[in-house]
């Protein structure tokens, strides 16, 4: 049974990528007010998938049938791949694109009706990364966990060929240089120049070697340096959205309080304006008592003249 963090993490790479970073925060701030810190930081270091990216996680959430079929069509293509020639191979790449094709309208209908216009839809990208997961194991696995933070391409159809790459130690140097020594060795009949050109091309290589593991102490350097740049960069934007979204909440608080102020201006107004109706029908029956006392007066003056006659 999946857990709640399980969830939330479904959620976020299943909902339109525009809600991505407040879901994320709202999960990371829920968490750590639940003192699950190991989930607040397994949250915060999910990252955001790009749109294409988005649709091909939403048709590996929500038809992961289909993500199955792909995977195990992949694995028989590359198999079949390696007999194949000629007109065999061109059917094979159109059974491959009439696949593509119905995965992308799948994931396109998926889209639209998570709320997405059909037009903002980078089906290019989807398609490519399809068409990689279908070329590349590594990519068909991670489509199918539904948690592509970007899309993939493959030049391509087939094996992607894979270099041959080794660490030169030292005892491999020396053994390198034995096999050099070996295949360099002048048969006896060689003339005295031989010895003299496998020396020149036993520096060369030598000098090879050494300019392959200067390369890689280079390349090694640049890899930790961009891993440390990448990670600065992760935590300024971590940073830059935590600050935005405290932004996002004053400007909330301020809004709430204006509409509260606003609200009770606008009793305010109201009072005044029942206070106002009240003064004017007071002075209106104040000005008819009045009216009423000069009348009585009147008539009692009139009484009093007709005693004295």
């Amino acid at each position: 049974m999946p857990s709640s963090t399980d969830t939330v993490v479904r959620r976020l790479y299943e909902d339109p990528p525009e809600s991505f970073v407040a879901t994320r925060a709202a999960a990371v701030d829920e968490a750590r007010r639940s003192g699950d810190r190991d989930a607040a930081k397994r949250l915060a270091a999910l990252k955001k998938p790009t749109v294409a990216a988005w649709v091909v996680n939403l048709l590996a959430l929500k038809r992961p049938e289909l993500i199955g079929e792909l995977v195990e069509l992949a694995t028989a293509l590359r198999a079949a791949q390696r007999d194949l020639h000629g007109e065999q191979l061109r059917e094979l790449s159109n059974q491959r694109r009439q696949f593509v094709s119905a995965l992308v309208a799948a994931a396109r209908k998926l889209a639209v009706a998570a709320g997405v216009p059909a037009a903002r839809l980078p089906l290019a990208e989807v398609e490519s990364t399809l068409t990689a997961a279908l070329a590349e194991p590594e990519i068909a696995e991670q489509v199918r966990t539904g948690r592509l933070i970007r899309a993939a391409t493959y030049a391509g159809f087939g094996e992607v060929p894979r270099p041959r790459l080794r660490l030169v130690t030292g005892e491999a140097a020396d053994a390198d240089q034995d096999q050099d020594q070996e295949e360099d060795e002048p048969d006896e009949d060689a003339g005295a120049e031989v010895p003299r050109l496998s020396a020149r091309e036993r520096a060369a290589a030598e000098q090879r070697r050494r300019e392959r593991d200067r390369k890689q102490r280079e390349l090694d350097r640049e890899l930790s340096t961009a891993l440390a740049a990448e990670r600065r960069a992760d935590e300024q934007l971590e940073r830059a959205e935590a600050a935005e979204r405290d932004a996002g909440h004053l400007v909330e608080d301020l809004d709430a309080e204006l509409a509260e102020l606003e609200r009770r201006r606008t009793e305010a107004v109201a009072d005044v304006a029942r206070r106002k109706l009240a003064r004017r029908t007071a002075e209106r029956e104040s000005a008819a008592a009045r009216r009423r006392v000069g009348d009585v007066q009147a008539a009692l003056d009139d009484l009093a003249a007709e005693g004295a006659d």
